[in-house]
Parts: C-alpha cells; sequence; structure tokens
C-alpha cells in the first residue's frame, strides 16, 4: 500500500472535499482524485459518498481513516524518538472503559497506572461493552474494563482477570435514610427506586433479588448510565445502588447516607486482555493493586478465565 495514498486520503477526509484539500496539500484535484480512486480500487470499496458540494466518508472510509490516522501517529513517534530519544513521548495506555461501571470504582482502578515510574499517558475510551471488544481486537485498546466477564457470544479470543467483587449498597438522601433504613429491606416496598436497566448484570441482579423478597419498590428512572442515576439519588429522587467497595467515598464526597447491604448478589469487576499472562505495566498495576488493595484480595493470576 502507498502511504502517499494514506496520505492524500487523510486530507480529504478532515478538510472533507478535494479542493479544500488541494489548497492544504498544494496539489491538483486531479493528483488527489487519481491518488484515491488508486486506493479505493487497492481496497475493493468506495472510501466516501458525495453530499452536495463535500464529500462524505462510508462505513469503511471511517474505518480507513481510522487507521491511516493511526499509521501516521506512529510514524511521527518513530521519526522523534530516533532523533530525540531522550524526548520520547510517554508511551500510551489505551483503556476501555464499559459505560455501566461507576466512575468512582473507574478512577480507583486506574490510579495505580498513573503512579508507575514511567507512567503511560492514559487514553480512555468509554462505550458499549461490544464496541470495546471490537477495538481490543484489533488492538486499538490494551485494556478493557467491565462489570461482565467475555464469553463466547462476543467471538473475540481473550482472556478475563477477575479483579475482585463485593456487594451492594443501598444509598439514600440525608432527610429520607432513616425511614428507608428501619426495617430494611422490607422498607423499600413501595418506595421510589432508581434502576439501573434491565440489560445490565446490575439491573438482573437487583431485580431478582426483589423478587426472591417479594419487594415491588417504584421505579421511578431506569438507565444504563451509573453517573446519572447518582445525580438521580442525590437531587433525592429515590434510592439508588453503588458497589459497597465504594461506600465509604459515596458518604464522603456525596453526603448520602447507607440504608442497608445485600451480600448475596456479588457485582463483579473484569480486566479483559488479549493477553493470558499479563504483560504490560499498567495493566498489571490495574490488576495487581485492584485484587490486593481495592478488593481486599490476594488473587492469584489463577483467576484468569478463557
Amino acid at each position: 500500500m502507498n502511504f502517499k495514498h494514506l496520505r492524500y486520503f487523510m486530507a480529504v477526509a478532515q478538510e472533507g472535499s478535494i479542493n479544500r484539500a488541494c489548497k492544504k496539500l498544494h496539489l491538483t484535484p486531479q493528483t488527489i482524485s487519481g491518488q484515491i480512486k488508486l486506493l479505493e480500487q487497492e481496497l475493493g470499496t468506495p472510501l466516501f459518498k458525495k453530499r452536495g458540494r463535500n464529500l462524505k466518508l462510508t462505513k469503511a472510509g471511517q474505518y480507513a481513516l481510522n487507521y491511516a490516522e493511526e499509521i501516521f501517529l506512529l510514524g511521527d513517534e518513530l521519526k522523534q524518538s530516533i532523533q530525540d530519544p531522550t524526548s520520547l513521548k510517554q508511551q500510551r495506555f489505551n483503556i476501555g472503559i464499559a459505560d455501566v461501571l461507576p466512575k468512582l470504582i473507574t478512577y480507583r482502578l486506574l490510579e495505580p497506572a498513573l503512579k508507575l515510574a514511567d507512567a503511560s499517558r492514559l487514553i480512555c475510551e468509554e462505550g458499549p461493552l461490544p464496541s470495546l471488544l471490537a477495538d481490543l481486537a484489533t488492538q486499538k485498546l490494551d485494556l478493557v474494563l467491565a462489570d461482565r466477564p467475555l464469553d463466547a457470544s462476543f467471538h473475540i479470543r481473550g482472556y478475563n482477570h477477575l479483579l475482585g467483587e463485593c456487594g451492594l449498597s443501598f444509598f439514600a438522601t440525608t432527610q429520607d435514610a432513616p425511614t428507608y433504613r428501619t426495617d430494611f429491606p422490607h422498607s423499600l416496598e413501595g418506595a421510589p427506586m432508581l434502576m439501573p436497566s434491565a440489560e445490565t448484570e446490575r439491573g438482573t441482579g437487583l431485580m431478582r433479588w426483589f423478587d426472591r423478597h417479594k419487594i415491588t419498590p417504584d421505579i421511578q428512572v431506569e438507565c444504563a448510565d451509573t453517573a446519572l442515576i447518582e445525580a438521580f439519588g442525590l437531587s433525592g429522587a429515590g434510592i439508588f445502588c453503588a458497589p459497597t467497595v465504594i461506600e465509604q467515598q459515596m458518604t464522603q464526597q456525596y453526603g448520602v447516607e447507607v440504608i442497608g447491604r445485600m451480600d448475596d448478589i456479588r457485582e463483579r469487576f473484569y480486566a479483559i486482555s488479549l493477553e493470558r499472562r499479563v504483560s504490560h505495566p499498567g495493566v498489571l498495576a490495574v490488576c495487581n493493586t485492584a485484587r490486593r488493595a481495592l478488593f481486599d484480595e490476594d488473587n492469584e493470576e489463577g483467576n484468569e478465565e478463557d
């Protein structure tokens, strides 16, 4: 593949038209359009489609642009590292974070990577787990943090590293806490509840727990975004849950109170990687600290699962 083709393609993609790319590269429209045509022939698919006077990337074009930007970024880093090794940029630690993970848990998990002697620059991408695992499979990510393990349904060969597990704590505002703390969990009957969506591991577990205890709360809000649920909870809209391991931070930072806990449903946290035996220093820092400090467990690497 000719890197000149990629360079011209990237310029058109970034500028949105061949004419603007010509001004940037000081080339004729014929030269640029010819090079892009050759690249499309080599890839076997159109990279652009017309939208008025502008060009819009096709799905394949967006995919190609992601790779092109990465290729030239690595090329620039290679040049800099050879010309001036002492000013070599920080290594990048690309992390995918499932959007259902609580922000306080995520910070506690990633904090050790910032304290390494040769600390990497953390590049964090938050999104749905399937999308993050696709990026992991193409090595755009070094690690994915999730509340569920990788399984056969994802069609990706990778490894689960169990970081730890804990129960859930129920929280309410200082004003409402005494009411619901009395006779917990039966006090939750008809109580305003802020629920994770049924598609999440926590949401599924909570609904089973309510059914088992024959409790029917009044569900006010249901969504996958834990940060949004907490925001509603802090405003007094209802009772909400968070992992017990961050109970102290929740009460100190947000001024809410614990009204009860449940340990019979365990919330698990995983680091998912392409390596069975972790070697990346950032991944090691995250896994080891989570097991030995955050979750107060001394798990061995034998906890890894296919």
